[in-house]
């Protein structure tokens, strides 16, 4: 969900690729449903292991697994954990909560960037 949303709400600062602890293999309907109501696109996402070179070029990388950063991060400087329901399994109500809380995270982290950026940088 946080790949398509942050596609969606902020392509002009977050290059977003999804990637898990342990990938399921595929994208639930669920997610898919949920995503596609609220305006976002599932075109393109996949459930996949984090690549090496993927986790070498990433300034921030955002823990969905709930599990400690410290335990499962060597370089765990730059990951961000974000204590979200995993809704698998579950009903629509639980999808669409999940997917409200990660927007409004991908928002504050994109208000974040933003404001970080060198004044020169920004409006490109």
């Amino acid at each position: 969900m946080a790949e398509a949303i942050a596609r969606k709400e902020a392509s002009d600062i977050i290059h977003p690729v999804s990637a898990g602890l342990f990938p399921l293999g595929e994208i639930p309907l669920h997610t898919r449903q949920t995503l596609e109501r609220h305006g976002y696109s599932a075109e393109g996402l996949a459930s996949k292991a984090i690549a090496a070179e993927v986790w070498r070029r990433a300034d921030v990388v955002i823990n969905l697994s709930g599990r400690m950063r410290e335990l499962e991060f060597d370089d765990f400087e730059k990951v961000e954990d974000w204590e979200v329901g995993d809704p698998y399994g579950e009903d629509e109500a639980s999808y669409l909560k999940t997917m409200v809380d990660i927007r409004a995270r991908v928002r504050e982290l994109a208000q974040r960037l933003r404001a970080a950026q060198p004044a020169a940088g920004r409006g490109k």
